[in-house]
């Protein structure tokens, strides 16, 4: 056989690996039942409960009941097969999430873990150090997620549309205000403020080899009835 045809057949047998592969990644992560989301449904309702029966029991993240919670199923539609590798390595790193960050209009659901260390992107989004805790009546929550994971969608939010911070005790509506492109040392985009806002932080642009350049920054203001509740 000439050595044209032998390069020729190695090079779709090579494509149809990394196809499977890819295919392989997608199936898994559609069967995974780890991203936090459902955990948070499932303390909210648990909190509500408490509450009703007006018991002393304890109930924090780390109680035995919280962290035994069964977790629900991101859409990985957008992502890229690294990034979900990544996000089937951070899974064994289970735990109730601060936060779930919702907007229907994109079908995002996203957990929102604490800092934004490797792991805690991997398999979800995180609460940027320095910025207002997650529990904050006012104040300027940073959250950043991969622009090649559960934050891609933000390509498609516009001014105007409506995100919610779901917590264990409340549920908090946002507007989107500004959307911004910014170098990644523009730090003012996360400056506190009076009034409650979100701050969302990707890389941009959406799809680029290798690091992106700049950042993308979705600023979103609390709703009259949110900032009071």
């Amino acid at each position: 056989m000439r050595p044209v045809r032998l390069l020729e057949i190695s090079a779709w047998i090579a494509g149809a690996l990394l196809l499977a592969a890819y295919i392989g990644f997608r199936t898994w992560s559609a069967n995974a039942s780890a991203d936090g989301v459902d955990a948070m449904r499932q303390a909210r309702a648990q909190h509500a409960a408490l509450l009703v029966q007006n018991t002393t029991e304890d109930f924090t993240p780390a109680s035995p009941r919280a962290q035994s919670l069964q977790t629900g199923q991101p859409d990985t539609s957008l992502w890229n097969a690294k990034r979900l590798a990544q996000y089937r390595t951070a899974l064994q790193h289970q735990g109730l999430p601060e936060a779930v960050l919702r907007v229907p209009k994109l079908k995002l659901e996203v957990p929102v873990y604490e800092g934004t260390s490797d792991l805690t992107l991997n398999r979800g989004a995180g609460r940027i150090a320095g910025t207002a805790a997650i529990d904050s009546a006012t104040g300027n929550i940073g959250i950043a997620a991969h622009r090649d994971g559960f934050f891609r969608v933000l390509k498609d939010i516009r001014v105007g549309d409506t995100l919610f911070l779901d917590t264990v005790a409340s549920t908090r509506e946002y507007r989107i205000t500004r959307l911004d492109i910014v170098d990644p040392g523009a730090s003012s985009v996360l400056a506190p403020t009076e009034t409650a806002q979100i701050t969302l932080v990707t890389c941009y642009p959406f799809y680029f080899v290798g690091s992106a350049p700049q950042r993308f920054i979705v600023h979103a203001q609390a709703t009259p009835l949110a900032a009071g509740g």
